[in-house]
């Protein structure tokens, strides 16, 4: 049996803003749609793509 190993992600500052209306957001997968109160993500690469807020709050938080 292999040993599994255990990894962090590796901390990632990303620009992110939260709409009040529904969005069509370009995603690299496609066309995703964004509904009030999702965040809209900027990863890295400049690429964009909707966040629900409970998954947004579970994985991001501001810095300062």
């Amino acid at each position: 049996m292999k040993k599994v190993n255990k990894f962090r992600k590796k901390p990632v500052i990303v620009e992110a803003y939260q709409i009040d209306h529904e969005e069509i957001i370009h995603t690299l997968e496609g066309e995703m749609k964004a509904s009030p109160g999702d965040w809209i993500i900027t990863g890295v690469h400049g690429e964009r793509y909707p966040c629900k807020p409970d998954i947004f709050n579970k994985t991001y938080e501001p810095v300062t």
